[in-house]
């Protein structure tokens, strides 16, 4: 007895065939009604308008230094950036260590998407365990290429 391999280039137009058939005898005539419109934000929206990078190729090579404001000593928020910084998006840089003066400077290179989402992560406020976090400022840095990994002290010697 033959044996016949399916494959992808076979398989999904016929499977688009039996699709269609089934939709029009049911009395459907498309798989989904409502359409949806997305559209980009305006450049002077907020969302728009915080990320701080001014376009190009979103595999740059980039560097921002992020001051935050609010409760950022505890070992909560700061286990939380290097998480998203380190782990999640494979960005490098560092945290000052706490000091007591609700302050911080996150200093994150890598690559421009990644930036900017860990960007629109900090911008968020709320990393969880009722802690509010404000972003003061955002600034463009030169990529030195001096951090290998996400470094976030946390004050304990």
């Amino acid at each position: 007895m033959p044996r016949h391999t399916i494959t992808a280039a076979s398989f999904f137009p016929a499977l688009l065939i039996l699709l269609s058939i089934a939709s029009s005898s049911w009395g459907f005539t498309a798989l989904h009604h409502q359409q949806h419109h997305y559209s980009l934000p305006s450049p002077s929206s907020p969302l728009h308008a915080s990320s701080a990078s001014s376009g190009g190729d979103p595999s740059d090579i980039i560097a921002r230094k992020i001051i935050v404001c609010g409760d950022v000593d505890g070992g909560y928020y700061r286990s939380c950036v290097k998480n998203e910084g380190g782990r999640f998006r494979q960005l490098s840089g560092t945290m000052s260590p706490p000091d007591g003066s609700k302050k911080a400077e996150i200093l994150v290179e890598g690559k421009r998407k990644m930036v900017d989402g860990f960007i629109r992560w900090c911008e968020r406020g709320n990393v969880g365990l009722s802690q509010k976090i404000t972003v003061e400022s955002i600034q463009e840095e030169e990529a030195t290429g001096l951090f290998d990994d996400f470094y976030v002290p946390t004050g304990r010697a």
